[in-house]
């Protein structure tokens, strides 16, 4: 027996649509009825209504309101700019792509611009249409501020929107889960060979895991700004995914050489619970909000480094990974607490860490996030160029046609135009056959009343506050009728009752929504999906060559100041297209999970690669040694070629394809560098032979991961 159908929510279209009566309808009543002044009237609805019907503000409430007051200076401006540069068509095409291409494309800066863009284009929109009467321009400010105004109070106070959940307290969530999967390992660890695993902990940390995943977090909660402390935050969840990942390696035995784990020393376990004290106050400072600081776990790691030394003479090669396995824990909980600190607002750790951002000018990370993106393959540059384009070729069409309502056309590109062909054209038809039937019953009222103000004035307000509450629930053709019939009744209070504007409206929409799909289909047709594949893949490549690169570092050849930039500008560009491709999926499909496990590989090296250069180091690392490490990243990193190639040949499939790739060579059981440790010549420094364990204990730990890969589903 199938579940019940699940009923939508109708408190938040009823939310809207009060604000909309509340902002909106008395400055357009007052100004149109009581002052005789239209201009006002007209932008005093407008300011309401593009940023209730239009955006999504994240954060708390009283950010929101400060927000939403933010956009008045910014309105003021494209408004100023719209009412100029509507002397020619010409020049308010140019200002329509300028103000498109801008605004979209700093939505590389978080949530809250992307919330904000539509509100900010329709800004520009409204006023660079004809008639070109620079002298209204203080009414159409008056009206816009008052829109404004009023819109920020009934937002706050009339039935505010409740607050999202923050993204830290997934975050905490993930941190308290992954303790109790430390705990078990710990106990799992003391009780030796045989011991079952703890299932039902592991599920449960996957389960807090795939929650705070940026996929799963709604769009506009994610904390995708350039700004440290969000930055950070999403380095807390990169950190806790490491420190599974290599509990995982405990508890299915391959974080040792024989596959069964041997019985662990009193070192190994008091770490693992150091690890997991430090992962519940982690979760703990995540769930309150307030940074703490504590040294505990890098002096549980110091102590742990002096007794593995004690123990290196007796010590075999499954003891050897197996504790190098659980200090990744350990290195991954330290990363996820300094990280959670820093985004909490705490300071940075001192000395060398993965952390250089905390403590860089917000400006300048700003700088670098937007010019890292000013490349053909960035999915935020297509989709600005995409609107910009569709936005600038409607304002021209519509001028050359001379339509009487050409906001409609611009309105109906901006509203219908998806990141994919395949999306706009699914779009279109709901769209079209709402706005034909909401265009019909408007014709209909207009022929049958004729000139009668007052039933038009009233018509609007029942329109707004039934239409708008109910319609967003049957689906999206009944919005278009909703807002075609009150676009037709705002309109008509404008000028003379003429059923004529109902036909002019369903001719903008069509005109509106067919330049959309024809930018759609020219321009990256494909939308995220269509990047992800070779994103995906210059992610792995660019993380196969960071594994080359950062051994033979540790063997001392000299190498760029920072030789993981080029894999971390990879690892935006491919969680950039991730995220589009899973807001495409959400509308047509469900995403293919195997993507996530291509991510969790580039992950696994960049993270490791990290720990490994941020160690403390006696000189570079002996030449046979070295040479072993190296012949087992080039093993590595062939092994993750070979992924990247199968992705870069399954163009045209959803998912990664990787399916059929031959078996996998890596990693051995016992690998030439744990040979050379186990048989190491006399007088090797401690550090050294530790530090070789553990850069083998990363490789293979990538090499396990790349191989799991292989059998996802395709």
């Amino acid at each position: 027996m199938s579940a019940p159908r699940r009923l939508p929510d109708a408190r938040e279209p009823a939310r809207r649509a009060l604000w909309v009566v509340a902002a909106g309808c008395p400055g357009f009543y007052l100004f149109r009825y009581g002052l005789d002044d239209p201009v006002v009237a007209l932008y005093a609805v407008f300011g309401a209504l593009v940023l209730i019907m239009f955006c999504q503000v994240p954060s708390a409430p009283r950010e929101r309101t400060r927000t939403l007051l933010a956009t008045l200076p910014v309105g003021a401006l494209l408004v100023t700019a719209g009412t100029l540069l509507a002397v020619s068509s010409w020049a308010a095409a140019c200002g329509m792509f300028a103000v498109g291409f801008t605004v979209s494309y700093c939505s590389v800066g978080g949530p809250r611009l992307t919330g904000l863009a539509t509100a900010f284009q329709l800004f520009y929109v409204l006023p660079c249409f004809p008639p070109y009467a620079p002298a209204t321009l203080g009414s159409r400010l008056l009206g816009l501020t008052i829109g404004i105004l009023l819109t920020a109070p009934a937002e706050r106070f009339l039935w505010p929107e409740p607050a999202q959940e923050p993204y830290r307290t997934r975050l905490a969530d993930a941190a308290a889960a992954m303790a109790d999967c430390t705990g078990a390992a710990a106990e799992r660890l003391a009780a030796g060979p045989g011991a079952p695993p703890a299932t039902a902990v592991c599920a449960a940390a996957d389960r807090a895991l795939e929650r705070a995943r940026l996929s799963r977090v709604p769009l506009l909660e994610r904390p995708v700004s350039p700004a440290a402390r969000f930055r950070a935050l999403r380095h807390t969840h990169a950190a806790i995914r490491h420190v599974k990942d290599q509990l995982d390696r405990l508890s299915t035995g391959s974080g040792s050489v024989a596959g069964a784990p041997p019985r662990a020393p009193a070192a190994t376990l008091d770490l693992l619970r150091d690890t997991e004290d430090a992962l519940r106050r982690a979760a703990a400072a995540l769930r309150a909000g307030t940074a703490e600081h504590s040294a505990a776990l890098p002096g549980a790691l110091d102590a742990f480094d002096a007794a593995r030394a004690k123990a290196l003479p007796a010590a075999g090669a499954g003891l050897l990974r197996q504790d190098a396995v659980v200090r990744a824990v350990a290195e991954g909980a330290r990363l996820a607490t300094e990280a959670a600190r820093i985004g909490l607002g705490g300071r940075p750790p001192d000395g060398p860490s993965p952390f250089a951002y905390a403590t860089t000018p917000g400006p300048v990370l700003w700088w670098r996030r937007l010019r890292m993106h000013l490349t053909p393959r960035s999915v935020h540059l297509q989709n600005a160029l995409r609107i910009a384009t569709a936005l600038a070729c409607a304002r021209l069409l519509a001028g050359g046609l001379g339509v009487s309502h050409g906001f409609w056309v611009l309105l109906a590109t901006l509203s219908l135009m998806r990141t994919s062909a395949a999306d706009t054209r699914a779009a279109l038809g709901p769209a079209f056959a709402g706005t034909a039937v909401g265009a019909a019953v408007a014709a209909g009222l207009l022929y049958a009343v004729g000139e009668a103000p007052v039933f038009y004035a009233v018509a609007l307000l029942l329109v707004i506050a039934v239409g708008f509450t109910v319609c967003p629930l049957l689906g999206p053709a009944w919005v278009q009728g909703v807002f075609t019939l009150a676009f037709v009744l705002l309109f008509t209070q404008l000028s003379t009752a003429d059923w004529r504007i109902s036909e002019a409206r369903l001719v903008d929409v069509l005109l509106g929504g067919a330049i959309g799909a024809v930018a759609s289909l020219l321009a990256w047709p494909h939308g995220g999906q269509g990047e992800l594949r070779r994103d995906m893949a210059d992610f792995l490549t660019r993380g196969a060559a960071s594994c080359r690169t950062v051994t033979a570092r540790l063997g001392g050849a000299p190498g760029p100041p920072d030789p993981l930039l080029p894999v971390r500008h990879a690892m935006y560009f491919a969680e950039a297209s991730s995220a589009q491709y899973h807001l495409e999926c959400g509308v047509r499909r469900p995403p293919d999970r195997s993507w996530e496990a291509v991510l969790t590989v580039g992950y696994d090296m960049v993270h490791g690669a990290d720990q490994m250069l941020t160690s403390r180091q006696e000189g570079p690392l002996p030449p046979e040694a070295a040479a072993e490490l190296d012949g087992l990243a080039e093993r590595v990193a062939a092994e993750v070629l070979r992924a990247a190639e199968a992705l870069r040949a399954g163009d045209g499939a959803d998912g990664p394809g990787l399916a059929q790739m031959p078996p996998a060579v890596c990693p051995p059981d016992a690998s030439a560098p744990l040979r050379h440790v186990e048989n190491r010549p006399p007088g090797t420094p401690d550090t050294q032979v530790l530090l070789i364990v553990d850069a083998e204990a990363w490789l293979t730990g990538v090499a396990r991961a790349a191989a799991r890969i292989r059998g996802a589903p395709g």
